[in-house]
């Protein structure tokens, strides 16, 4: 039996309402974030060393500002600078985005102010043309960008939340939900001391009629992966995560610097 054009309509709007996303619950806070400067490793999953990069954060009052920039050796950077209050609970405020090089297939700039509501991001198509995608977006209060990190130091093994908001860029802007899942305690060692760290599944969910397509097309984005050692003081481990659309999961670890022999 052919559906005429009313009885398509309304069944796609039928398959967007059962396949609606679950509610925005935004992470509370348990440990605050403070002032901070890391050093990272950059590789392929297969432990080739991609580049190295830092992690800074400062502190006024309860906003917190991070700028996260790793340089490959090929001459891409990805450089990302992020704020965020954490009052009772994490909110996203702005995050900026840099991403340019031989690494990145389509390098962009993106920008987000959760005060304009506004989304931009700025790349080159296929033909080397410059495009702006600008969007007006409500922006959900569980929103991650950039803030994933402070966000699993903070969750409860236990109790996970169901899922928080994320925007891809594809480079249009793209609300999508990220779900979250442990696989429980794996070892790691440094220096001879052996800990054991969480390890978080983090698994996109594009939604409705499109993330079914990415589905059955096989365009379902990779999992990423978190690891956080627990404790008094949760600290970062290690990350499994693509860091940009259609790139392969890269690998950033916790690294300490080597001295020369006198």
């Amino acid at each position: 039996m052919k559906l005429g054009p009313a009885r398509c309509c309304a069944v796609v709007a039928l398959v967007l309402a059962l396949t609606g996303r679950p509610s925005a619950e935004p992470v509370a806070v348990r440990y605050l974030e403070g002032l901070t400067h890391g050093f990272l490793s950059l590789k392929t999953l297969a432990g080739r060393l991609l580049g190295s990069g830092d992690l800074v954060q400062t502190v006024r009052g309860d906003r917190v500002t991070t700028r996260l920039v790793l340089h490959y050796r090929d001459g891409s950077i990805n450089d990302e600078t992020t704020v965020y209050s954490q009052r009772k609970e994490f909110l996203l405020l702005s995050d900026h985005l840099i991403q340019k090089g031989p690494a990145f297939k389509q390098p962009l700039e993106a920008h987000m102010d959760r005060s304009m509501g506004l989304v931009t991001v700025r790349y080159a198509n296929d033909k080397g043309e410059q495009k702006v995608e600008e969007e007006r977006m409500d922006f959900p209060p569980d929103l991650a960008n950039g803030v994933m990190i402070a966000l699993t130091k903070n969750f409860q093994p236990d109790t996970l939340p169901a899922s928080v908001s994320l925007i891809a860029f594809t480079p249009k802007p793209r609300l999508v939900k990220v779900k979250f899942a442990s696989a429980g305690l794996e070892s790691f060692s440094f220096s001879g001391s052996r800990r054991r760290a969480t390890h978080y599944v983090l698994t996109i969910d594009i939604g409705g009629l499109t993330g079914l397509a990415a589905k059955i097309f096989d365009k379902q984005p990779p999992d990423s992966h978190i690891w956080i050692l627990g404790g008094e003081a949760p600290a970062f481990v290690r990350a499994e995560t693509p860091l940009a659309a259609g790139q392969e999961p890269s690998v950033l670890e916790l690294s300490s610097p080597a001295w020369k022999a006198q």
